[in-house]
């Protein structure tokens, strides 16, 4: 309408994991809107992640950087190549674990929840560290591995030994042997680098919430391996506390050492690494606040949209950085909150691009067009609210 200002729409989705990327799912979800707004609004995509898949990706962007190789080791010690980035001005360096550890570089094998570690994810760390990088952020979602981060440790030179003073099994197997750690053979770049860790979750260490009990299944953990995992990494706080000096429970109660096998763990507590939300990890960097000044509608999404999308991941910073009124609508793969739930954490609508009887593999095959349908359904439903405003 004349003398109107045109809308912003805004799409800001994570990656759907196993479908699309942050980046597809943008540009499908502006699809969606351009179809029923057209060259009346003005588009912008801003694709996001909070710490797991995606987030290397993102953080090049932002820095416009491109991403070095690694050769490494996957979660199950077979060599592979990984890619890691740094910041402009070489300081800094992003590392993306699930390029080495994750789970779909293990998908050829029967899962092992209790062999898998995390050895390659120091390798990366060690070629950023011979890069020149004297901060790290490491980004843990996605992984294979339950360790405590005891692989990441060993290959930065930290000895984990049983009681016979021999380097302990690796991967979670071995958690409940560790009796003493020893640091003399550290790498010196390493102890002295700062460290950022990007978690996507706020679930504790141990317990009903934690690494193995809500994470563990993914990785192919059943009831007893489930019971091995959580036994050991309770093991391992309680051995690095001492070894640190600590009480135990400064790790055990610590948000967001459950992310990833308790990758973290061991980090935070030999390197006094810095565990941050991912998504404000991303967030920052990008400046997402005030890239969304202005939003006439923003539209996100995920794969899963839960309670732990509440809880630090994309949909949350998207939340809670939009203008106040701004319509927020999510778009996933699956709705699992309620609508006065969505209402109560200031989601204007959530839709599941699930149109009808499919099954995982043809709403994977068929994303894309699903999320710009969906958006442009959500944004149909909002043209006389935009139109008001």
């Amino acid at each position: 309408m004349p003398g109107r200002r045109r809308p912003l729409i805004v799409a800001a989705p994570d990656s759907f994991k196993g479908s699309c990327s942050a980046a597809i799912a943008a540009q499908a979800m502006l699809e969606g809107a351009r179809s029923v707004f057209g060259d009346d609004a003005d588009y912008l995509a801003l694709p996001l992640a909070d710490g797991g898949e995606g987030t290397l990706d993102a953080m090049l962007a932002a820095w416009g950087q491109e991403p070095r190789q690694v050769q490494t080791t996957d979660a199950l010690g077979r060599p592979r190549r990984a890619r890691y980035g740094l910041s402009r001005d070489r300081g800094t360096a992003i590392i993306e674990a699930a390029e080495a550890n994750g789970l779909p570089w293990v998908a050829d094998q029967p899962l092992q929840p209790l062999d898998a570690d995390t050895a390659g994810v120091g390798t990366i760390a060690l070629a950023a560290l011979a890069d020149g990088a004297d901060a790290l952020l490491l980004c843990i979602g996605g992984s294979a591995t339950s360790d405590g981060g005891v692989g990441l440790l060993t290959a930065l030179g930290a000895r984990f030994l049983d009681a016979q003073g021999a380097q302990v099994r690796p991967g979670a197997r071995g958690l409940a042997d560790v009796v003493r750690i020893d640091v003399d053979g550290l790498d010196a770049r390493a102890r002295d680098a700062g460290w950022r860790i990007a978690v996507d979750v706020d679930n504790p260490l141990c317990g009903p919430r934690g690494a193995a009990a809500v994470f563990g299944p993914q990785k192919g953990a059943d009831a007893a391996a489930i019971a091995v995992i959580d036994a050991g990494l309770l093991h391992l706080a309680e051995v690095l506390a001492q070894t640190v000096g600590i009480d135990p429970g400064a790790l055990l109660r610590r948000p967001g050492l459950g992310g990833a096998g308790g990758m973290a763990l061991a980090a935070v507590a030999l390197l006094g690494a810095e565990t941050v939300a991912g998504s404000d990890l991303v967030g920052e960097a990008i400046g997402v606040r005030s890239a969304m000044l202005g939003a006439s509608l923003v539209l996100t999404g995920e794969g899963q949209l839960d309670s732990q999308s509440l809880g630090g991941k994309v949909v949350d910073l998207v939340r809670r950085e939009a203008p106040t009124g701004t319509p927020i609508v999510v778009i996933a793969g699956t709705v699992r909150l309620s609508a006065a739930e969505c209402r109560e954490a200031g989601i204007t609508a959530a839709f599941s691009i699930a149109d009808g009887p499919a099954t995982l593999d043809e709403l994977v095959a068929d994303a894309p067009r699903r999320i710009a349908e969906t958006a442009a359904h959500g944004c149909a439903l909002l043209t006389a609210a935009l139109r008001e405003r």
